[in-house]
């Protein structure tokens, strides 16, 4: 009965951090002002101060489900598809784990205590080769905050996560590199 109720507490305190985490990011207009112009001119006139704010931004938008693919292309179009893919690949890493510690931190590992039948199969199917599968979730769906937010809350090792996160993400990335960098040499021919 104690277990059930943390259970459901934690819950209950991840759903008001969520939403008060939408009420910011509407109240702020975040999904307004962090446009691909905004980064373009923070990578371009700000070497390092842009690139820490880059990264730090980006884990701010995954948390508040704004699209990655902004990011790539700002990064992309200002450093060139391979700086601008390794700065993606760093930021975007670094981003899974932040959300991935701080949903942990609030929600624990709840639905990995679940009682449901297909909630059980299902996990078991991710504990069963976690490194895999999380590699393969996220050569999938990248960085969807979604998927952040259900790992963490799965049980899976900290170590899993990071360890399949940091060999899911090149595939994609290095995909999306060579259509954002098609894309602006085709706008720009030279």
């Amino acid at each position: 009965m104690k277990a059930a109720l943390l259970r459901y507490r934690r819950l209950l305190t991840l759903l008001l951090f969520v939403l008060a985490l939408l009420l910011l990011e509407r109240t702020l207009g975040l999904r307004e002002h962090l446009n691909l112009q905004y980064l373009q001119q923070q990578l371009h006139g700000h070497p390092v101060s842009g690139l820490l704010l880059f990264v730090a931004l980006f884990a701010v938008g995954n948390m508040l489900h704004l699209p990655g693919w902004i990011f790539l292309a700002a990064a992309v179009y200002t450093l060139g598809r391979l700086d601008g893919g390794v700065l993606t690949y760093v930021a975007a890493s670094l981003s899974c784990v932040f959300t991935f510690v701080t949903i942990r931190l609030i929600g624990g590992d709840v639905s990995a205590n679940l009682n449901r039948p297909f909630a059980v199969r299902l996990l078991a199917q991710l504990h069963t080769h976690p490194v895999r599968n999380v590699l393969l979730l996220r050569t999938v769906f990248q960085t969807l905050p979604t998927l952040n937010y259900a790992l963490a809350l799965s049980g899976v090792r900290l170590r899993d996560y990071v360890t399949g996160t940091l060999l899911g993400l090149p595939l994609p990335i290095a995909v999306y590199c060579l259509f954002f960098d098609y894309l602006i040499t085709a706008a720009h021919p030279h």
